[in-house]
């Protein structure tokens, strides 16, 4: 029997779905939204629509993967609560991949020369703070998920030995900090996506590790401040 995986990604404003094969690591199919606060309303679509679209049925996935963050807020709950109620609801395991972890993985994967460089996602935290880390192009993590307050001296003991590519929609505020460091590259337009966090989820799968789905709360990074109306 084939083993599937549903993968989800509401970390950022690209509300993304995806299906993998466990057996081989497989893309089966994906579908994602740009439209500003639609997860809410759009994920479960996104998802009866790609599993209809590639003949199969909620019973046929073996285990959901979700972005585990950081990220937006409203987004990572949404996400959250969707993957729990499959998961709940189906009697399958829950697997959390980290937000930064695959975008950096799903940029690695593509970068010629990757064994020489490292990858450092940015994630807009607001003002001049980002959600960042760094890793190798094999996944190994050389600076912990955390976020930075951007500054012409951030990240100076990493950029003086290897090459590091940032990306993300956070790194375009760190590029004029950095203008006259020759180790530092960019990319633009790269956002996080269902099908980086199905491929970290196949090989978390096969590891069986899984999340506790009563009580997995996301990766947030940082506490939430909310206020109260004045009106």
């Amino acid at each position: 029997m084939q083993l599937i995986i549903l993968s989800l990604e509401t970390s950022s404003p690209v509300c993304s779905v995806a299906l993998h094969d466990v057996a081989d690591g497989r893309l089966i199919g994906q579908s994602e939204l740009r439209l500003e606060k639609s997860h809410s309303t759009h994920l479960t679509v996104l998802i009866e629509q790609l599993l209809a679209n590639t003949g199969h049925a909620l019973a046929d996935l073996a285990a959901v993967a979700v972005s585990d963050g950081p990220g937006s807020y409203t987004g990572l709950r949404i996400g959250a609560a969707a993957a729990k109620g499959l998961c709940f609801a189906l009697d399958i395991p829950l697997v959390a991949v980290s937000t930064l972890g695959a975008l950096a993985a799903q940029v690695a994967a593509v970068t010629a020369g990757a064994e020489e460089m490292l990858f450092c996602p940015m994630l807009d935290a607001r003002r001049m703070e980002v959600y960042t880390a760094i890793y190798a192009h094999d996944g190994q993590e050389v600076l912990a998920p955390a976020p930075l307050i951007l500054a012409p001296g951030a990240l100076a003991e990493h950029l003086a030995h290897r090459r590091v590519l940032c990306f993300g929609n956070g790194a375009a505020k760190f590029q004029p900090l950095v203008a006259e460091q020759a180790n530092t590259g960019f990319l633009a337009g790269i956002e996080p996506s269902a099908v980086a966090v199905g491929a970290l989820g196949v090989a978390a799968f096969r590891r069986q590790a899984f999340q506790d789905v009563a009580y997995y709360e996301p990766f947030y990074l940082k506490e939430v401040y909310t206020t109260t109306p004045r009106s």
